[in-house]
């Protein structure tokens, strides 16, 4: 009976893929042990294969589980980022621009900030205030919600893949 687990390549892919952030599976077949002219191909072939896709479906399961960070805490993260409106945190007019009280704001609000600093100088001085990157947040939303072409849903139970195709090199 012939083994019906993962080859040693397939292995390796999976786990890079797991790995990758944006897991771009391209990507990964170019860092595992394929060594080939074409990862577009070899990626859409493996992400076609039942037993690589099921291989990262339980593999997201068992880590959703041991971290305990569900698809939904990470959406309402970035739904906190990608929904934000400037005015909750300023208000600017003639007279400049006057930043909330921190006390005033709420922890949806704080979520969003990526960085407050203030710079001092003799001559005066400087107020710099960053949200995180809403057009990013608003886009792996989509990106989750299937509202986008560039991503293969490879079945019903939550799983994504992001595969990137690239033209093939001409021999």
């Amino acid at each position: 009976m012939a083994k019906r687990g993962l080859t040693k390549k397939q292995q390796s892919f999976v786990d890079l893929y797991l790995q990758n952030p944006d897991m771009n599976a391209t990507e990964c077949v170019r860092q595992s042990e394929y060594n080939t002219k074409y990862p577009d191909k070899v990626a859409n072939i493996l992400l076609e294969n039942v037993r690589v896709v099921e291989a990262i479906r339980k593999a997201q399961a068992r880590r959703s589980a041991r971290t305990e960070i569900t698809q939904d805490m990470v959406l309402k993260e970035l739904a906190k980022i990608g929904f934000t409106d400037m005015r909750n945190y300023t208000t600017w007019g003639a007279n400049g621009v006057i930043l909330k009280q921190s006390d005033e704001l709420t922890p949806e609000q704080t979520a969003a900030i990526s960085e407050v600093s203030e710079t001092i100088s003799k001559d005066g001085g400087s107020i710099k205030f960053k949200l995180h990157d809403k057009v990013s947040a608003l886009e792996k939303i989509g990106r989750h919600l299937g509202m986008f072409n560039d991503k293969l849903q490879l079945d019903g139970e939550g799983l994504n893949i992001h595969v990137t195709i690239e033209k093939a090199e001409k021999e």
